[in-house]
């Protein structure tokens, strides 16, 4: 090879070299576009008032406020914000197997009480005095509902039984019935999202987020408490 080739060689190696050079720098410019678009479609996606700041109120020490969860990654099902729809507190009337509840907890209470369908119930005691009917509690919402099931404590505690009752059937519901107890809970939070128009687009609107509970929780608590992975498994089946 004579030394015009060899410059020729040299030159065709250097405009290679150099449309390299160029495809990278477009390859890159492509990238960093694509990561900003992802970026700034992120960060439009969410309402910023689900992670508004709230002071920390002492008299609630089990309340986890919706500032405390990570913008874009999770929330907190906080009732301070719309997103307080997905509370079992909240007043979001539902039919399941055929009765009418203005509220999970109110549900869920509701099976703390003397069940018509078990002919053998002890809590028909004719000792005891129930603050409430069970068609009574079922109609409850928010933390009326709640104080309803606390007040069944002095009657259990006389009774020394610990199950729930549904239909006529008694559960454990936090010991060997606990899956039983889930599924019940899963059916009734399935039945308040399809009932309920405006918590099914917010649940819909909720996309990746991983949905946190506000208030604190024990790690072993029943699988039925954990209603916020309810709403995800809900949440992917409205997507799928």
């Amino acid at each position: 090879m004579d030394y015009g080739d060899k410059n020729m060689l040299v030159r065709a190696l250097n405009k290679i070299r150099s449309h390299q050079h160029i495809f990278i720098s477009i390859v890159q410019i492509l990238l960093i576009t694509i990561i900003l678009t992802d970026l700034s479609f992120a960060s439009s996606e969410y309402p910023r008032e689900w992670w508004k700041a709230f002071p920390k109120d002492p008299a609630k020490s089990w309340e986890i406020l919706p500032q405390e969860a990570a913008y874009g990654k999770d929330v907190i099902l906080s009732k301070r914000t719309e997103l307080g729809i997905f509370s079992n507190f909240a007043a979001t009337p539902f039919t399941l197997d055929g009765k009418q509840y203005a509220s999970v907890e109110g549900f869920w209470q509701m099976m703390k009480y003397p069940d018509p369908q078990d002919k053998e119930d002890p809590r028909y005691r004719k000792d005891l005095i129930w603050k409430y009917t069970r068609e009574e509690v079922a109609q409850l919402t928010g933390f009326e509902a709640k104080e309803a099931g606390d007040a069944t404590k002095e009657n259990y505690q006389k009774l020394e039984i610990s199950f729930i009752s549904y239909k006529g059937k008694r559960m454990e519901y936090k010991d060997k019935d606990k899956m039983e107890h889930y599924e019940l809970i899963f059916r009734a939070i399935q039945s308040k999202i399809d009932q309920n128009e405006p918590a099914k687009k917010l649940l819909a609107a909720t996309g990746t987020l991983i949905l946190r509970p506000d208030h604190i929780q024990d790690a072993d608590a029943p699988p039925a408490y954990r209603y916020y992975d309810i709403l995800i498994k809900i949440r992917s089946n409205l997507q799928n």
